[in-house]
């Protein structure tokens, strides 16, 4: 039984770059200011921290929690860190949701930070021993070869076309063009992306969000402390989370029941009963254009293999009748792993309270934000309400 209603009073981004000079512990420190400042509180108003922030390798500092703790704002508070590989930024907030839901914190600041660029020669370094020793490894496998398998199910079993894929990227891409933070905004065309590097096949250079560096924050609070704070809140009303088996190989990769899974959970508990006419608007995890269709399906948003025609025909844009990623998404504004999830969390924040400027989506009520990780394994979910 949930004790107290958690609200949503505050939230900050950093600028999303590759090579950026800050520290993850100044990184971290820049959205946690920025996320008092628009909540018009201080580090004295916060009860507790979560820090979501994956892999210290990317970091290159090990334990790296604690080196980030002072500059989340963490010292002298409860402070726990979440990693769940890329579902990290959406896991982090549900780790405040419990803080401030079970009645132990009345406010809760949530954190998620990522250097990607420290990891040479390239972030996928960091995965090279993540693999079954016995049965993977041997094939020396890295991510986009292993997602190039799913991509490639995925299109074949729906018969989807590549054209199809390549135009979600087109609409993200150019969404970033009006967010500040992004990092690879760009107008582009489905024949740009057609024409672009062959990574593994069908990914090709344009199919893929950029390593990058950044960070993110948000702030929590019960209902009665909220009021306090502002007329506006935005209700944190549903969570959801869902692992699978880390053998990918054992699993038709087409669908993504984790996400499903961990969907049901989130709309059960919000009350949501028909997700297709009640979400205003959708972020989905998008470090691959195929995986945002992948996930609007996985979000019960569209049919199995309906979610790229969604886009082709202009239903997903900001002004159309179901928009996802009006951010931008990771295709656009950037992916530091962590921070990438917390991103979409504080762009539903900035939708519902009509702070989106031009991203904003218009009649905005609802949102779903949802972030990935591991091997095609993990699902983590929010539901945010006016």
């Amino acid at each position: 039984m949930v004790k107290k209603r958690v609200a949503v009073i505050g939230a900050g981004i950093t600028l999303f770059r590759r090579r950026l000079q800050e520290t993850g512990k100044e990184l971290s420190h820049y959205a946690v200011e920025m996320a008092l400042d628009s909540a018009e509180m201080t580090r004295d108003d916060i009860e507790s921290v979560v820090m979501g922030t994956a892999p210290d390798a990317f970091d290159g500092i090990h334990m790296k929690a604690e080196n980030l703790l002072d500059g989340a704002g963490g010292a002298r508070k409860p402070y726990t860190r979440v990693f769940v590989g890329g579902g990290t930024g959406v896991f982090a907030p549900i780790g405040g949701w419990w803080h401030v839901a079970s009645g132990l914190f009345d406010t809760c600041l949530v954190v998620a930070e990522e250097k990607m660029s420290p990891c040479y020669p390239h972030p996928q370094t960091a995965f090279r021993t993540i693999w079954d020793p016995i049965i993977t490894r041997p094939l020396e496998p890295n991510l986009v070869w292993i997602f190039a398998l799913e991509m490639q199910r995925y299109m074949q079993i729906h018969n989807i076309p590549k054209e199809h894929i390549a135009a979600i990227a087109v609409k993200n891409k150019g969404n970033a063009l009006d967010h500040p933070s992004a990092q690879l905004a760009a107008k582009i065309t489905v024949q740009d992306v057609l024409d672009s590097e062959v990574m593994v096949w069908p990914v090709q250079r344009l199919d893929i969000s950029p390593p990058s560096d950044g960070a993110a924050a948000m702030i929590l609070a019960s209902e009665d402390v909220a009021r306090k704070y502002t007329d506006d809140p935005v209700w944190l009303d549903g969570v959801g989370w869902s692992l699978d088996s880390a053998y990918w190989t054992n699993r038709d990769l087409y669908f993504p029941e984790y996400v499903a899974t961990a969907a049901r959970m989130a709309y059960k508990m919000a009350k949501i009963h028909n997700p297709r006419k009640e979400i205003s608007l959708a972020e989905p995890y998008d470090p691959f254009d195929y995986k945002e269709a992948h996930h609007t399906e996985g979000l019960l948003l569209a049919d199995k293999g309906g979610a790229p025609k969604l886009t082709v025909e202009g239903q997903t844009f900001r002004d159309g009748d179901q928009p996802i990623c009006p951010s931008g998404g990771l295709l656009g504004v950037g992916n530091p792993i962590a921070a990438a999830g917390l991103m979409k969390c504080c762009e539903c924040f900035w939708q519902l309270r009509n702070e989106a400027g031009k991203r904003q989506v218009p009649k905005a009520e609802t949102a779903v934000a949802q972030a990935w990780g591991d091997l095609m394994q993990i699902g983590t979910v929010t539901v945010f309400r006016r």
